[in-house]
């Protein structure tokens, strides 16, 4: 059983939320790493899940990094943690549904570094962001190369090279997040964007999200991922449905 991260099962609109409760910051160590990593794979394979929401909860989504584990390290243990920890941050992209992180209170070093893997990110008024790590003489294990596809070189190194806070404004101006809301309507904002996919054409936004994570090789994965479209149940309801009717009409399985 896990200690931390919990599943809820996915509501009548398909929307399932990963919650992460290591009170008081929610900080980030290796427990809640494996925990995070197992909880968005059970949810990936949940046919039910037509979109999932990441959160922690009103106060905080995570902090950053649990320093008093990071201290304690030597090069080699850090070498042989380094790479299911960077697979745990970026456990959001490999999720072939839609994904939310609903950020609240402070999205701060391998917080962030999570919430870089979802497909958006939404956030308080109030909430904090950064990546502080080069303030601890360290730096981002996972969050370099999404945080440049975002919002560009320049910017992603200020950033990094500065461990400096950001604020919701810059934050959404820079494309850092997508949206900006009360802190009282964090979740709910998630919640109304991932209600759109359910009844969707899960195969099809499946497909797409590989295209995206697959960065400069993406024009090759787009032909593969397109051609396997055509063999899908959705893509012949899609295109009959389509032709007949125009779009948005179709009546998709996910199959």
């Amino acid at each position: 059983m896990a200690e931390f991260v919990t599943v809820d099962s996915p509501d009548a609109d398909g929307v399932a939320v990963v919650r992460i409760a290591r009170p008081p910051l929610n900080l980030f160590d290796t427990q809640v790493a494996r925990e995070v990593a197992a909880a968005t794979a059970s949810a990936a394979r949940d046919s039910a899940v037509s979109a999932l929401i990441v959160y922690g909860d009103e106060r905080v989504f995570c902090a950053g990094d649990d320093m008093a584990e990071l201290s304690a390290l030597d090069p080699a243990r850090a070498e042989a943690m380094a790479g299911d920890l960077q697979s745990a941050l970026g456990c959001l992209a490999r999720v072939p549904q839609p994904t939310v992180a609903a950020i609240a209170g402070y999205g701060l070093g391998a917080g962030l570094e999570l919430a870089l893997g979802a497909d958006r990110r939404i956030i308080g008024d109030n909430v904090k962001l950064g990546l502080p790590q080069i303030r601890a003489g360290l730096i981002p294990l996972a969050g370099i190369r999404r945080l440049t596809g975002l919002i560009g070189p320049s910017a992603a190194k200020d950033l990094v090279y500065s461990g400096r806070f950001v604020e919701p404004d810059e934050a959404l101006s820079m494309g850092l997040v997508d949206e900006v809301v009360a802190p009282d309507d964090v979740f709910a904002a998630a919640q109304r964007w991932a209600r759109q996919f359910h009844g969707g054409p899960a195969r099809a936004l499946a497909a797409a999200k590989a295209v995206f994570e697959a960065g400069p090789h993406g024009l090759d994965r787009a032909r593969t991922e397109w051609a396997g479209l055509f063999g899908t149940e959705d893509a012949r309801r899609g295109t009959a449905s389509y032709l007949a009717d125009g779009p948005g009409s179709a009546v998709f399985t996910g199959r």
